[in-house]
Formats: structure tokens, C-alpha cells, sequence
């Protein structure tokens, strides 16, 4: 599947419904993303399972703040609605093959424990 164009209305259900997200956040203004851009989209022909979404920050700022974008190319990556990946900076075309990968072999079950063990030890951040 190519990289589909983001907008905040579908959002949460490209969240919701997709097992695999990832998200690049750009602009059209700067230099890296143009550069990453052609990578990203060259993987995201060889994962079809996968959701690569590209969410343009100029015109999503509300996108953008939530996820306290400070600066692009940003990938972010979702499994099974739990964000579990963000890094600023393009990826290696060789890195983000990979980092797709590991997220199809990421068990989930081990992620909400940990989440639930953090929660209950108050280190979620309050």
C-alpha cells in the first residue's frame, strides 16, 4: 500500500482499525522530509498490511502539537491503537525496513503489562 494523506477527522479511526500505523509528520517547506519522503514511500510499497500515513504539519497543526512535534521528519508508529515508537529525523532507508519488522514481531500482551505495571508503580509520568 502507498502512504495515505493524514487529516485529523480520520485520525483515530485509521488508529483504531489498522494493526500496523506508521506516520511521518513533514512540511513541504523542509529539506529532509523532501529527502525522506521518497524512502518512506518506497517501504511502505513493501509492507501492503501496513497503514504509512503522512500527516503535513502546516496544515495539521492540532495533529502536530498532540504529538508534540518540535521537529521534521518525525516518525511515529502505532500497534494495536498503543503508540509504541517516535523518532525525530529521517530513518535510514535499511532502519525504517526495519523498525516495521520489529513492530509485526512486537507482542503486544508484554506492552499493555508493562504500561499496567508502570501505571501501578505511579511512574506514568504524573
Amino acid at each position: 500500500m502507498a502512504s495515505v494523506e493524514i487529516k485529523e477527522p480520520q485520525f483515530s479511526e485509521i488508529i483504531d482499525n489498522n494493526s500496523i500505523v506508521l506516520l511521518d509528520f513533514w512540511a513541504e517547506w523542509c529539506g529532509p522530509c523532501k529527502a525522506y519522503g521518497p524512502v518512506y514511500e518506497r517501504v511502505s510499497e513493501e509492507f501492503p498490511d501496513v497503514v504509512f500515513g503522512k500527516i503535513d504539519t502546516e496544515a495539521e497543526p492540532a495533529l502536530a502539537q498532540s504529538f508534540n512535534i518540535r521537529s521534521i521528519p518525525t516518525t511515529v508508529a502505532f500497534k494495536d491503537g498503543i503508540g509504541v515508537f517516535i523518532q525525530p529525523g529521517a530513518l535510514p532507508e535499511a532502519a525504517l525496513r526495519d523498525l516495521v519488522s520489529k513492530l509485526g514481531d512486537l507482542d503486544m500482551d508484554e506492552v499493555r503489562a508493562e504500561m499496567e505495571a508502570r501505571t501501578e508503580d505511579g511512574t506514568s509520568g504524573e
